[in-house]
């Protein structure tokens, strides 16, 4: 039997109404939320990460003053993600530029040092939107830091680094990458530079492990349970094509394996899309989600097991305004994906938080939203607690207020009564 053609249509729009429907149900009983950044004082770029106990710690970009003297801040939490201690400035980030992409980070050795990374600044003749990365450390649990130092070692050349990431190398040192202006090709681009640290010297050397890369998103580093080394980055490929590409390392960045695509999107933009890859590992293999335009717009997710390449990619949300994914991995191996996405029909522009989770394999099993309808919440990120539970900051926006928050998250779907 053939509907008629109104019909159809009729029917399509109920079964999509259907769907948007439950999905902002889901949304309703929002986990409650609180704000750690100082209020009246613009703040963003939150980052997480866990101290060498194994505490989580948030730090994000904090103005001092109404005149935009931004510092480093961070804080630890003693009960799990529930709340946390008062905030702490590393005095040492003065400069600091607060940039949502470019995101500044913290991170502890198994001995207790820290690591505070962060973008400055740097306009020059040839770039007016150039910046520098600079890292201080601390010997002390954060009461002194060292002098800030330009993260490459030739400084006299390198005028424009940026997107950087770093992670904790299984030898207990860390390893940083970044978008770097130096290069041997006329072409466009940055090359992409590795390094890592030697005890308390700081970065001691670096090299190059990859050119050609889009000039303006994020990069991601991290360590599998297995020890190797992941990288992921976007690629300008042919010229024009920006899509995703991956790098391994089995020897601490001694070496890295011939660069593989994540997909095959065949995004051709001459421009930048300001939001890079996400990597997290379990049990089932390598997981990853990525922003495109190619071949459809919005947030994409893939796995690979083993050697094998990546799987065909899946959309993760309904919208094509999906951005700045970040995927972890917590409890019995499961994923947490979370994203922002503008509002369907807000006339703010507001946009909010997106969650997904999914199971050992990579299935989706459960998807909500975070944050009201009637903020503004960008670029989260996320941060595994317990079996069942996640830490997620946001930078929240209404207005000219910019502030940074957080909530502790029960994935465990509630039963039906």
């Amino acid at each position: 039997m053939h509907f008629p053609y109104r019909l159809s249509i009729l029917l399509f729009y109920f079964c999509l109404l259907s769907i948007v429907g439950c999905q902002s149900k889901a949304g309703q009983d929002l986990p409650q939320e609180s704000r750690i950044s100082q209020a009246n004082l613009k703040a963003s770029c939150p980052y997480l990460t866990k101290d060498h106990q194994g505490n989580p710690v948030l730090c994000w970009v904090q103005a001092q003053d109404t005149t935009g003297n931004y510092l480093l801040m961070y804080a630890r939490s003693l009960d799990g993600g529930n709340t946390f201690e008062k905030p702490v400035a590393v005095p040492t980030s003065q400069g600091v530029y607060p940039h949502d992409e470019n995101l500044s980070k913290i991170l502890f050795k198994k001995n207790g040092d820290i690591l505070a990374m962060f973008a400055v600044q740097n306009p020059n003749p040839d770039n007016s939107y150039a910046g520098l990365v600079k890292y201080t450390q601390s010997f002390d649990a954060g009461k002194t830091w060292t002098q800030p130092r330009q993260l490459a070692q030739d400084a006299e050349n390198s005028i424009d680094e940026r997107y950087f990431d770093i992670t904790l190398l299984p030898t207990g040192e860390i390893a940083a990458i970044w978008l770097d202006s130096r290069k041997n090709t006329p072409k466009e681009g940055s090359s992409l530079y590795f390094s890592s640290t030697t005890n308390r010297d700081g970065f001691t050397y670096e090299k190059v492990i990859d050119q050609q890369l889009c000039q303006c998103c994020r990069t991601d580093l991290f360590v599998d349970g297995k020890g190797q080394l992941h990288a992921a980055y976007r690629a300008i490929l042919n010229d024009s094509i920006r899509d995703m590409m991956h790098l391994v390392s089995a020897d601490n960045g001694q070496t890295f394996a011939p660069r593989e695509r994540i997909s095959v999107d065949n995004w051709a933009i001459k421009g930048c899309p300001h939001t890079g890859p996400t990597l997290a590992w379990n049990q089932s293999g390598l997981h990853a989600a990525w922003y495109t335009m190619g071949g459809g717009s919005g947030v994409f997710y893939s796995h690979k097991s083993a050697a094998d390449a990546f799987a065909p990619r899946e959309a993760v949300s309904q919208l094509p305004s999906a951005k700045h994914p970040q995927l972890t991995c917590f409890g019995e191996n499961q994923l947490a994906l979370v994203w922002d996405e503008q509002i369907p029909s807000s006339k703010q522009f507001n946009s909010r938080i997106g969650l997904q989770i999914r199971n050992a394999t990579g299935k989706p099993v459960q998807q909500t939203y975070l944050t009201a309808d009637s903020s503004s919440a960008t670029h989260p990120v996320v941060l595994g607690l317990s079996a069942s539970k996640i830490l997620v900051a946001y930078t929240q926006k209404q207005g000219e207020k910019s502030e940074v928050w957080y909530k502790v998250v029960e994935t465990t779907p509630k039963k039906e009564l």
